[in-house]
């Protein structure tokens, strides 16, 4: 799991290709405003999911991992808690992994925690099952997806 911030977003752009893409396209728009739903920057090989959810008390939310995409999640507005656990120690499988949905579920504790605050971002590779949503209140963000 990689935590910065837009504006060292830069710096994590060597990592993958279509990171570059991916935060030049989010500072150069204004998608705190923009209308809900799914954005393509690049097919399927790229796009973000502009969310506006309601949070969810860390104990009723489960871990999700993903295999086939890196999930860049970017606070917009509110405070969202993330939690983490490594892969290697989840043992309370919920839902095995569905390839068509990209996601697997556990019902694991994370043992660490990231607050964020808008104009963070964490991504979580397929190593890095998380939590998200985590918080009270509405929280706005953007789950870009980035094809591995």
């Amino acid at each position: 799991m990689i935590v910065s911030t837009l504006k060292d977003s830069n710096r994590m752009e060597p990592l993958h290709p279509l990171f570059k893409p991916l935060f030049d396209y989010v500072k150069s728009h204004d998608l705190l405003h923009a209308p809900l739903g799914r954005i393509e920057i690049d097919g399927d090989n790229l796009y973000v999911n502009n969310v506006l959810a309601e949070g969810v008390p860390a104990e009723k939310q489960l871990l999700e991992a993903h295999r086939a995409y890196i999930d860049v999640h970017i606070l917009l507005e509110g405070a969202e808690r993330i939690g983490w656990k490594a892969l290697e120690d989840v043992t309370e499988e919920v839902k095995p992994y569905d390839a068509p949905a990209d996601c697997a579920l556990y019902a694991d504790s994370p043992t660490t925690y990231v607050d964020m605050v808008p104009g963070q971002f964490v991504a979580v590779y397929p190593e890095d099952p998380h939590a998200p949503l985590i918080g009270q209140g509405k929280i706005r963000k953007l789950i870009a997806k980035v094809k591995l």
